[in-house]
C-alpha cells in the first residue's frame, strides 16, 4: 500500500486558499504600480504646466488664457491629491492582503511540514519492513542449508 496523507483534502485546500490570497495581493501590487505611474504622470503634468504659465507669465496673453491655465494647472494638483489618498488607501489594503497571505501560507505549510514528517516516517517503516523480509529470507535459507 502506497503512502496516503489523511489530511490530503485539508493540504490541497489550503494550498488553495494560499494562492487566492497570492493572487489577490498580486492584483494590489499591481494597482499600485499603476497607480505610481499615473502619479508620476499627473506630477510631470504639473510641472510642464508650471513651465508654460511662467513662461507665459513673462509674455503678453489674455487673461483669459491665462486663468484658464492655472486652472489647468490646480485641476492637475487636485487630482494629483487624490490619487495619492488612493495610493494610501490601496498600501493599506497590501499590507492587510499581506497578513492575509500570510496567515494561509503558515496554515499550508504546517501542514505541508506535516505531510513531510509523515512521509518521512512511512519510508522509514518501509526500509524496516523491506529488511526484515531480508533477514527472514536470509534466516530461512540459512536454516535449510
Amino acid at each position: 500500500m502506497g503512502f496516503h496523507f489523511s489530511l490530503d483534502t485539508v493540504l490541497r485546500f489550503r494550498e488553495s486558499v494560499e494562492q487566492k490570497e497570492e493572487l489577490a495581493l498580486r492584483q494590489i501590487q499591481l494597482e499600485i504600480a499603476g497607480l505610481r505611474r499615473t502619479i508620476q504622470d499627473v506630477t510631470a503634468a504639473i510641472a510642464h504646466a508650471q513651465k508654460a504659465r511662467d513662461k507665459a507669465m513673462r509674455q503678453t496673453m489674455p487673461a483669459a488664457h491665462l486663468q484658464a491655465m492655472v486652472s489647468e494647472a490646480e485641476a492637475a494638483v487636485e487630482r494629483k491629491k487624490k490619487l495619492v489618498a488612493s495610493l494610501e488607501e490601496l498600501e493599506q489594503q497590501h499590507a492587510e492582503q499581506l497578513k492575509e497571505w500570510q496567515a494561509a501560507h503558515r496554515k499550508r505549510q504546517m501542514l505541508s511540514d506535516m505531510e513531510a514528517r509523515q512521509f518521512d516516517a512511512y519510508e522509514l517503516e518501509q526500509v524496516k519492513a523491506q529488511q526484515k523480509r531480508l533477514d527472514d529470507l536470509f534466516g530461512s535459507r540459512h536454516q535449510r542449508g
